[in-house]
Parts: C-alpha cells; structure tokens; sequence
C-alpha cells in the first residue's frame, strides 16, 4: 500500500490523539471520585498476605506487566502472570493469600475468564479492571474498577489507544495511593533501585567513596610550599590537607592556590605552608550522602572536600572524579 504523508496531517492527528486521551484520563479522574470501588482495591492490595498477581494477555498484558513492576517497585510485592500460560501450569504461583489483578478491557477475554474459577476456588481476591461492568470478569470480581471509554484514539475506533491508556494511568492510581498508605519513602525506592540514578543518590555515602589512609594527601602548617607540592603530585587529587600534630585539620592548599601564589610572588622555596594556606576549608562527614558532597562542590565551585570526623580529625578527602566514578553526578 502506498504511503501518503502529509506533515500537517500528522501533526494534527497526533494533537488530536493525545487530546483524546488525556480527555479519557480526566473522565477516569472523575468517575473514581464518586465510584467506592477504587477505595476498596486499594484496601485489599494493603492488606494483602501475599502477594499481588497481574494477569492479562495482548495490549492488557504489556500494560498489566508495567503495573506489576510498578508496584513491586514501590514497596508492595508482585508479579506478572500471562493468562494463557496460567492455565497451563503457572496457577501454581497462586496462593490464597494473594490478590489477583485481572485486566481485559471486553471483560470477556477467555483465557482470563479460563482461570476465574480456580482463583475463586484458591481463596485469592480477585480485581477486575474492564471497560464493561455488566462483563463476566467484573461479575465474577470482588471488586470492579471501569476503565470504560467512549472510544479509541484510533480513527478506526479498532485499536486499544484509549483504553490501555485510561487501564494504565488507573493502574498507576492504585500503585501510587498504596505507595502512600504504606508511607513509602525516597530511600525505600532507592532500596528497590539500586543501579538507578536515584538509588545511587540516596543510597551511597561520602566513606563509600571517599579516599582513605595513604591515599590523603596531609602535611603540617611549618612544611614549606614546595613539600606541599610534592605531596599534592604523589596523591594525584589536586590538594593537601593541612593538619596539626593531632590530626585535627587546620588548612588546606590547592593546585589553585599554587599558581596564584606563583604569579604573586614568584619564588616560593622559602614560604611556609601556615603562610598560605586556606584556614577555613570546606569539610563533610563520611555519613553524609555523596549526594550532598556534590551540591557542596558545585556551591563553593571547587572539586575536593576534605573529609573529617566528629571532633575536626581528617579521615579522608573527596575529589569530583571519584563522585563521577560512582554514578553520583
């Protein structure tokens, strides 16, 4: 079949896809307000002894895959099942004290009804999610949340556009008001994404990455600059830490200090580190989030912290690179 492609065409059509479905969404909106039985889902998943089961085939299986991963993702536990495969042998996963999520738009998918009867049988709860309450599904549930639409965004009014959409957005309603019931947390959704972006911001602290022992570059205050330098080249961070005889952390020098210093007096082999060095250093503990360390660095716009403990004792040091390394900016 030729293809006729008219950008305008397209472009409206496109606007008009997305009006439509956000208007679905919106009506969905509106109907849980006044329907009980959004409320009365969301009881039954938290209350739940085991765990949530999502079953679904075609279009209604990819979205109830989502929404399975969705909610193990934020804090309650569950899993995907495939209808068709259920009946085969996965009814097994099954027990009566989970909660099945079953989602066919008709109400009538046959493999999903197939399976009604032992999940009825096992003691599990059964959520129904269709466009049709007077369905076989919705009957047999014991609760029933409609995703009914008017019609697709398909011009054809054929292919599921809206009504995967509407399922889906629901589906996340659920996930979203359980999230909050449970008083689901930041730092719970790192704990469950951990290789994620997020995970690493929250979950990893400035003793995780941070340099430790030889590898601190240090000297006192009565060293002349040029044994600073020297021992800023062995450790490679850019820096030393100026400590007294505790180890309690009294200054700091940089590379940029250096060069200053360089351009300002020219020969340095007689100047003392007490001289000119940074008195008032920037420092964080090893507890703090990594995270925070990097707004530190970008709001005093320089790239090394000195890590310190409770009583201002140098434990450590901190370099932008080591905070790229771990993923963390």
């Amino acid at each position: 079949m030729p293809v006729c492609f008219n950008a305008e065409a397209a472009t409206r059509l496109g606007h008009d896809v997305l009006i439509h479905e956000a208007q679905a969404i919106e009506k969905a909106a509106s109907d849980i307000l006044h329907d009980p039985a959004f409320a009365r889902a969301v009881e039954l998943i938290l209350n739940v002894k085991g765990r949530l089961v999502v079953s679904g085939v075609g279009k209604s299986g990819h979205i109830g895959r989502k929404l399975a991963a969705t909610f193990a993702s934020t804090g309650t536990p569950a899993f995907f099942v495939h209808a068709a495969e259920a009946a085969h042998g996965d009814l097994g996963m099954i027990t009566a004290d989970d909660v099945v999520l079953g989602i066919s738009y008709s109400g009538e998918t046959s493999e999903l009804l197939t399976i009604v009867p032992s999940i009825k049988r096992e003691g599990a709860k059964l959520i129904a999610m269709t466009g049709n309450p007077q369905s076989s599904l919705a009957r047999h549930a014991d609760v029933h949340i409609n995703c009914h639409v008017e019609r697709e965004a398909c011009p054809l009014n054929l292919a599921p556009t809206s009504s995967t959409t509407c399922t889906l957005a629901l589906g996340d309603a659920l996930a979203v008001a359980c999230l909050s019931a449970k008083g689901f947390s930041k730092e719970d959704f790192a704990r469950s994404h951990p290789g994620g972006a997020l995970g690493r911001r929250l979950l990893i602290h400035v003793e995780d990455i941070m340099r430790k022992g030889d590898d601190v570059p240090r000297v006192h205050a009565d060293v002349r600059v040029l044994d600073a330098v020297r021992e800023i080249t062995r450790k490679h961070i850019g820096m030393t830490a100026v400590v007294d005889a505790a180890g309690l952390v009294i200054g700091i020098f940089t590379e940029g200090d250096l060069r200053r210093l360089i351009e300002k007096v020219g020969d340095i082999r007689s100047i003392r580190m007490d001289a000119v060095m940074t008195r008032t250093p920037h420092t964080i503990g090893p507890k703090e989030l990594a995270a925070s360390a990097a707004k530190m660095l970008e709001a005093y716009q320089c790239n090394q912290l000195l890590v310190t403990d409770e009583n201002h004792r140098l434990i450590g040091a901190l370099h932008m690179h080591d905070l790229m390394e771990a993923k963390v900016i």
